[in-house]
Order: C-alpha cells, then structure tokens, then sequence
C-alpha cells in the first residue's frame, strides 16, 4: 500500500473475520497508512521508502514464506476494489484442489462497471499476454489473485512497479502450474481511479507489453 490511509482501515477489518492473517507492505506511505493498518489488525512489513507496486509485492511473499504452514497467498489491493466474497469463492477453488493457481478476472461475468476505452486496453493487454506467454487469460493484469505456497516459492518479481504484473504471469507460463481464472467484481470509485485505476494506467500497460 502507498498513502492508503483513507480507505485501509476499512478493506483490513472487511477480510479479517474471513482471513485472520493479513499482511499489509507499506511502500514508503507519508501518510498514516501504516499506523491505521496496524490498528485495524493487520501485521505491518514497511519499506523505507517507495519502490513500487511490484517490490511490495515481491516483499509480502518473502515474508509471508517464513510461516511454514503456509497454505496459500491472497494478493488484495488496499483501495477497496476488490470483494471479499471473491477472495474467499476463489480459496475454495484451490483448496478443493482444483488449480494450483486462482487468478481474478473481471472479464467473466457482468458486475464490473467498465469504460468501453478501457475494456479494449486491458483486452488488447490479455491477448499481447497470451501471444507471448501460450496463458489464455482474459485479465492478466487483475490484482486479486490466491498463489499456492508451492508456486509462491518459485516465484521472483524483479520489476518493481508497472511491469510486475506481465512479469508474474510470464513466470507462471514457465513454472506451468494448474491455473483458472475466477470471475471477480473490480469496484471503480473515484478513490480508486485516483490511485491508479485511470485509462492512463492501462496505456501504461500495454507501452510495457509492446515497448519492452
């Protein structure tokens, strides 16, 4: 999380009666993020400074290996996006043992309120992801997602903010583990546009997808 102070108290306190274990990567917030995380019962990993999307990331499952009765990892974005209900449907589908790997797409059902503009950027991004990876994923670049703790260890994101997502996915395409996408609900509120959910974030996407 950066400078979510406003909304994570909130997005900790709806997953904790579901998930007891949540742990929150301060990237070098300079608001109370940290301090509201921890009051809201949330175990607090900080970075010094920010590093980006991708390093926070890389260091919530370093950290989340030391438990060695790690089950799985849920990757849940701090601006309130993101259902619970989707998390805890999408667990269940790896704990039945039918993937190894849960990925979230908002493309699968009907609830997720999308700009036309929008839809065809993030598509284009899921075919150029699939062209090059052989993964026919509708969403690559939804950040709800439940990783196996076999596979979490496998995994190593070295770019730290945009390219993180594609680069998780071309790192899957290699490990070849059991993978389904889940239909999930993304909730657009002008918080969370705010916060990198604009068009301009997914012309971000594909420049890295094409430009690379």
């Amino acid at each position: 999380m950066f400078n979510e102070a406003t909304v994570v108290g909130e997005v900790i306190q709806g997953l904790l009666p579901s998930f007891p274990y949540v742990v929150c990567v301060d990237d070098g917030s300079d608001d109370d993020s940290a301090a509201v995380a921890r009051a809201a019962g949330a175990v607090v990993v900080e970075h010094p400074f920010n590093l980006g999307q991708g390093a926070a990331l890389q260091t919530g499952f370093e950290y989340a290996l030391q438990d060695p009765g790690l089950e799985a990892v849920i990757t849940f974005d701090a601006d309130s996006q993101h259902r619970v209900e989707d998390a805890v449907a999408m667990l269940e589908r790896l704990r039945s043992g039918e993937a190894d790997v849960i990925l979230g797409s908002r493309f699968l059902d009907s609830r997720t309120k999308i700009s036309p503009l929008k839809r065809l950027v993030l598509r284009t991004a899921a075919v150029q992801s699939s062209l090059s990876t052989g993964l026919e994923l509708t969403d690559a670049h939804n950040g709800l997602r439940v990783i196996g703790s076999a596979v979490l260890k496998r995994l190593h994101l070295t770019q730290n903010r945009m390219a993180h997502a594609s680069e998780l996915i071309q790192q899957l395409a290699q490990i070849k583990p059991r993978i389904v996408e889940h239909p999930v609900e993304i909730v657009y509120t002008e918080y969370s546009k705010s916060k990198g959910q604009s068009l301009l974030n997914g012309v971000n996407i594909l420049a890295d997808l094409f430009f690379r």
